[in-house]
């Protein structure tokens, strides 16, 4: 008997490794159907059979122009390009005559958001939206996105479906992520396969394919919209208003399938209990098709539908069904796993059979999916009726920079903004005029305004997939606050167009001034600064108020300019300010005299400030998602030339060129002993090192820098606990990410350019860092109070109160400088990036005696 049932186990493993080797396109295709043979089969475009190779994306997008060509159910349009330069492409895939009222099927959709408009929905088609692969190295979903154009666009069967049926296919959501990972596998690829998982094909190197071109999740970007990718994505989705979002993604090796609905207690709850029941509804399609094929699955036991930022997630806030798929992951071509051996086409296939299911869903559940979106807008209503704020209004008075991107981000979304045309106090809070912006609650979208403004504290559960928080005035560090009808009624506003520009700055003044001067206020003033650095003209900061003859105070952190050494003429340095104040939205000052109030130009009290030349960490055990945060700050906002430093050549590299090195969290062990030594006596020449989350510990172990964390530990007195609660109760005890208060010291170089002493922070994970025992080097700490808005367990809470979140420790003539939270968080943290470029610009300024 044990030999019958080891041979055949043999038989399927042999089996399997033919199939990975050997795919033929029936094994994908559904019984049934017959296809139109004018249509080009994947094959006979790209020379391989789906699930055989990985398609790059360049294949990709070659065999859905052949297809759009030849079928008249499908069109192809271009809707932007990465930061690679690569065409991100929407195919809409309906019967011909719904291709040729397109615009009217669009317009009619939009009444479902107006619950006054009568709407035709015995009549409506049903709009699904299918996105694959956001994460490049999860390949199964974009070659599924191959069988899938091919089915819909030649299967004779479909035809009449496709009357009632739009089919929205995004075949690869994160094209740089996807050929970048593609091109690995394929380059690894043996002809003769044993599915080792030590096999170099199914280890992919740092960064590995997930993430984009600067190694940022698109899948979290669908709220912040802060990259081409998704902001081209969403302006579509927005367009179309569909009522079914597929979100296909992968999981561990040794895993099954999922589909949604996720765990029941982790939804949103500004997420209406319908969505549940109808994802879980359309769920017994899945599972019906899958047991078709004989696939393992299950639903309900993992994942969540919280953070509005997601692929799943973000069509729940808008009347929609989004549907998150997860496949176990061949990373390869093929395997090992606990099921056996995991082939690519298996993975494939499974993918492609839940869109099939997703479109039988659809077509049978059209009248019930188009009358729960109307109907969520109409309950929308009602809750606006009742609620007692009226609008959302934000803004800063020194940060016209921020503001705009905040406002920027509501636009995509939808949803009509204002800006006020005089300046407004209430409740002692001032709103200057271009620089605030009121969200009209009454609106559509008032569900997912609410979703990106409120404060919430409160949660059903205590585990969270994501972030458990994300009030974007918070992220933004702007004043904001509710308002009532009555306080609504009283502001003088326009509307705001969507094609909403940051302002350009200007310099008050005339060429041949004494000196310009500018303050730190603006979000954008740092790119002024090295801009002007570049040019070769003196920079200084003034570390005291300056007060000028006009009686204006400019605040410490203000930048002095002179020609220094540059021998340019003086209308040529009066162009080159007009340039970078109109640039970076700064107010450039020129100054006739140096005898200002305060303390005069010529201060011993300015330091000159040295262009940075920056050093960033890469490779290794780096966390990648923060060092391509870094890397797009620098590079896309401030348009500052950094270089990528792998690890492995940090022993061997000439530090001298530097003179600010970045550490991100990560682990350094690599650097060891050699390393060490390196970099300590690096910072001791003069150097700023800023270390952010674990990379202070490595600092601290090896003698670099003093950075001290609590080891407290939680009292336990229960002797036993149930088992069965163990997952809950230790995973309830992470921060996953929530928003604290922290009080900031403006006076410290790391403070300039903000306003108020009182500001947020974003936090994730359990590092608690002592102050140090010299106040001067603590220049940011949590309050007492500090939790604002999100989830944190009790126990972490009272550890996080009166710790440090930034601190500053001296070393010779340079400067170690600690993040504990991640100032530059999704690229969406802008209230904080400025903490980070203050640290690049003032660290050589601080003062020795002021970080132990």
């Amino acid at each position: 008997m044990i030999k019958r049932i080891c041979f055949t186990l043999l038989i399927v493993v042999l089996a399997l490794k033919a199939e990975a080797q050997n795919v033929e396109l029936k094994y994908y295709l559904p019984e049934g159907y017959t296809y139109n043979p004018a249509i080009p089969t994947p094959e006979s475009v790209l020379g391989f059979e789906v699930g055989e190779w990985h398609a790059s994306y360049d294949q990709v997008l070659m065999y859905m122009q052949a297809v759009a060509t030849a079928s008249d159910r499908v069109t192809l349009e271009e809707i932007g390009k990465t930061y690679e330069k690569r065409q991100q492409v929407l195919l809409t895939i309906t019967s011909p005559a719904n291709l040729g009222k397109i615009d009217a099927i669009k317009s009619e959709r939009k009444k479902l958001r107006n619950p006054a408009a009568n709407v035709a929905l015995a009549t409506m088609p049903v709009v699904i939206y299918a996105g694959y692969s956001v994460h490049g190295n999860e390949p199964s979903a974009v070659n599924a996105a191959l069988l899938s154009v091919y089915h819909f666009a030649a299967a004779n069967e479909v035809a009449a479906d496709l009357e009632n049926v739009v089919l929205l296919l995004d075949p690869a959501l994160n094209p740089d992520g996807v050929n970048r990972f593609a091109s690995w596998v394929n380059s690894n690829r043996s002809y003769h396969m044993n599915g080792d998982p030590n096999n170099r094909e199914l280890n992919e190197p740092w960064p590995r394919g997930r993430t984009n071109h600067y190694w940022f999740d698109l899948n979290r970007d669908w709220l912040p919209v802060q990259h081409p990718e998704s902001r081209n994505r969403v302006a579509k989705v927005q367009e179309w208003t569909p009522n079914l979002h597929l979100d296909f993604h992968e999981m561990g090796t040794n895993s099954t399938f999922f589909f949604q609905p996720g765990i029941p207690s982790r939804n949103h709850p500004l997420t209406p209990k319908k969505n549940f029941e109808l994802t879980e509804k359309i769920g017994q399609y899945h599972a019906r098709y899958l047991d078709k094929i004989g696939s393992l699955y299950y639903s309900q036991e993992s994942f969540d539908d919280f953070y509005f930022g997601k692929g799943s997630t973000y069509p729940d806030i808008q009347g929609s069904i989004g549907i998150l798929f997860e496949q176990a992951s061949s990373r390869g071509h093929l395997q090992e796993s606990i099921y056996g051996p995991l082939t690519f086409a298996f993975t494939i296939r499974n993918q492609f059979t839940t869109t099939l299911s997703s479109f039988e869903a659809a077509k049978d559940m059209r009248v019930e999916m188009n009358t729960y979106m109307r109907d969520f807008y109409r309950d929308a209503k009602k809750e606006y009726d009742l609620d007692t704020n009226k609008a959302y209004i934000f803004g800063s008075k020194d940060d016209g920079g921020k503001t705009f991107h905040l406002a920027d981000m509501v636009l995509q979304h939808d949803i009509d903004l204002f800006s006020l045309k005089e300046d407004i106090t209430i409740n002692g809070v001032e709103f200057k005029k271009e620089k605030s912006f009121i969200v009209p609650l009454n609106q559509p979208q008032y569900k997912l305004i609410k979703g990106l403004f409120e404060t919430r504290t409160n949660f059903q559960d205590s585990l969270f997939y994501d972030v458990s928080a994300w009030t974007m005035p918070m992220a933004f560090n702007l004043d904001f606050m509710e308002l009532s009808s009555r306080i609504l009624n009283l502001a003088n506003v326009e509307q705001v167009d969507k094609s909403l520009k940051l302002p350009k700055g200007k310099v008050t003044g005339e060429a041949g001034a004494y000196a310009y001067v500018f303050e730190w206020a603006e979000y954008y003033a740092p790119k002024a600064a090295y801009a002007l650095l570049e040019k070769g003209y003196q920079v200084r900061v003034s570390h005291e108020e300056v007060i000028l003859p006009n009686a204006k105070t400019l605040k410490r952190g203000s930048i002095f300019l002179a020609k220094g050494q540059s021998t340019v003429s003086d209308e040529v340095f009066f162009n080159d300010m007009v340039k970078a104040a109109e640039t970076s939205g700064i107010e450039i000052f020129a100054l006739n005299t140096g005898y200002t109030n305060g303390v005069n130009v010529g201060s011993p009290s300015m330091d000159v400030l040295t262009k940075p030349s920056i050093a960033l960490l890469v490779d290794g055990g780096v966390a990648s998602s923060e060092a391509g945060e870094i890397w797009h700050l620098l590079d896309q906002r401030y348009e500052m030339p950094i270089t990528l430093l792998p690890i492995d050549r940090f022993n061997g590299a000439d530090l001298g060129r530097y003179n600010v090195i970045v550490m991100p969290n990560g682990n350094y062990a690599s650097l060891g002993k050699t390393g060490a030594d390196k970099v300590k006596q690096w910072v001791r020449a003069g150097g700023t090192l800023i270390a952010r989350g674990y990379a202070m510990s490595w600092l601290d172990q090896n003698e670099v820098a003093e950075f001290k964390f609590k080891q407290e530990s939680e009292k336990v007195e229960v002797l036993q606990k149930n088992y069965a609660e163990f997952d809950n109760a230790s995973g309830a005890k992470g921060t996953g990410g929530a928003i604290f208060n922290v009080k900031l010291d403006i006076t410290h170089p790391i403070g300039y350019g903000y306003e108020k002493t009182e500001m947020f922070t974003f936090r994730s994970g359990n590092q608690f860092l002592l102050p140090s025992e010299n106040p001067y080097a603590n220049p940011q700490v949590y309050t007492d109070s500090p939790l604002a808005s999100g989830y944190v367990y009790p126990y972490n809470l009272e550890q996080m109160k009166r710790s440090a979140s930034i601190r500053v420790s001296s070393q010779g003539n340079g400067r170690v400088i600690g993040f504990v939270d991640n100032p530059n968080f999704r690229a969406f943290w802008f209230g904080t990036n400025r903490l980070f470029m203050n640290a690049i610009f003032f660290g050589q300024t601080i003062k020795s005696g002021t970080g132990r």
